[in-house]
């Protein structure tokens, strides 16, 4: 960061000497994902074999700090990795929790103030952000230097912004800065999007491929190569494929301004979405639509064939929700649970109509594309539901990968997705993570 002003915090209190590391530590990722070591030997300037030793240790070292989290409790300061091989450092607030944090093939660095001290200071910013002067864009939790920095290019108002936070002042550094932050945009379920420069459709869902993101919607609504821009009119993408009629789907890359999100339009508001488990028939199911907003109805019928002016559509759903014409393309969800983009139909908002969906899984296998999700998991809930004594295998601060299988409260547990687990992500509390066998 720019040199400046800057007003200090205490300083780290003791660093005990780097511990050895682990000669595990040195193991080497075999088979890292197709174009990952390239992608990592272009952007951090590593050898391959450096790549994947990294890869290696960080994958050991987010375990690591998961156990030493937790055994730490409110003795913990931090944790971070370091070097080209990503070797880990854990901080504590108490230098005889070094020789344990060593023992894990960890650095430890003794500091002055717990984490939990530095995330209530940001949380207190973040309580007044709204009036943050525009020359103090950014604040964060740093870490490495065991405090929370606010940039400002003009470091005398972002004084005043501290201090009306009511944050520690201790736990805060004012770093000059001249970074101003541009905004991008959301990909969200719902809302409008423009084909060339002529008609209005709606996002379905935002995906991704690979490292592009973009979104799946109505395949009647553009032409493999059209060109799309949001409804801010600010250029978007273009369609990187579409089938209509038979079927009636089709997806759009976005240009890197864009950022799919989890989200569904839910009358201005954001619905996540967790998943595209299929809605029974008779489940109730909403839709959203940048021309009638969002308006909600039941499954009828699955397995539908639907003949348009153009042709017929197969297998798509039959529902008792309302659309009108802009609303193609747009979301059709069951609780959190996609369910897919909106087709055609008949009637109207106002009198009532019948409005079909083609399925969302079908789209994401045809083109090999990954539905946007709350993906690393919820946070953790403010009044965990846990029975008294539970009992079981499941534990806090704990690394389960997609597959593994646990017992909670005499139930047993599929983990659904890769996930540390945190006080408050119980099995029964977390669908999204655990499935009840």
């Amino acid at each position: 960061m720019a040199s400046g002003l800057t007003i200090p915090i205490g300083a780290a209190i003791a660093e005990p000497a780097p511990a050895a590391q682990a000669p595990a530590a040195q193991a080497v990722v075999a088979d890292p994902p197709p174009g990952l070591v390239a992608a990592m030997q272009r952007d951090l300037g590593l050898s391959a074999e450096q790549a994947k030793t990294r890869l290696a240790n960080e994958q050991r070292a987010g375990r690591t700090e998961s156990s030493l989290r937790g055994r730490l409790g409110d003795r913990f300061g931090g944790a971070w990795l370091t070097g080209a091989d990503a070797k880990l450092v854990v901080a504590t607030t108490d230098s005889s929790s070094a020789s344990a944090i060593a023992a894990e093939g960890a650095q430890a660095k003794v500091v002055k103030h717990p984490y939990a001290a530095l995330v209530d200071a940001k949380n207190a910013l973040d309580r007044v952000g709204s009036s943050a002067p525009k020359t103090a864009p950014v604040w964060y939790v740093d870490v490495q230097s065991n405090s929370v920095v606010v940039l400002s290019s003009e470091p005398a108002a972002a004084e005043k912004f501290v201090a009306a936070s009511g944050a520690d002042r201790s736990l805060i550094r004012v770093e000059r800065s001249d970074e101003q932050p541009q905004t991008f945009y959301d990909l969200r379920g719902g809302d409008a999007y423009y084909i060339g420069s002529g008609s209005r459709c709606s996002i379905g869902f935002p995906v991704t491929r690979g490292t592009t993101q973009g979104f799946v919607t109505a395949g009647h609504c553009g032409s493999t190569g059209a060109s799309t821009s949001g409804s801010n009119r600010v250029a978007q993408g273009s369609f990187q494929g579409s089938s209509f009629p038979g079927n009636d789907y089709a997806w759009v890359a976005a240009n890197s301004n864009w950022t799919a999100q989890p989200w569904v339009n839910q009358n201005g508001g954001n619905l996540t979405v967790r998943g595209s488990n299929v809605a029974l028939v008779g489940a109730s199911i909403c839709r959203s639509g940048s021309t009638t907003g969002w308006h909600c109805g039941t499954v009828q019928q699955h397995n539908t064939s639907v003949t348009y002016s153009q042709g017929t559509v197969y297998e798509v759903t039959r529902t008792s929700v309302c659309a009108e014409p802009g609303d193609s393309g747009g979301s059709f969800i069951s609780g959190d649970q996609a369910q897919g983009v909106t087709s055609g139909g008949s009637g109207n908002c106002s009198s009532g109509g019948t409005t079909y969906y083609q399925p969302v899984n079908e789209i994401l296998s045809v083109y090999g594309l990954t539905l946007k999700t709350t993906g690393n998991g919820p946070s953790p809930t403010p009044t965990p539901t846990q029975t008294n004594n539970p009992g079981g295998t499941w534990q806090t601060y704990t690394a389960y990968s997609a597959g593994a299988t646990v017992t909670y409260g005499g139930a047993t547990y599929r983990c659904l997705q890769a996930h540390t687990s945190l006080p408050g992500w119980e099995p029964p509390n977390v669908p999204a993570l655990w499935q009840r066998l």
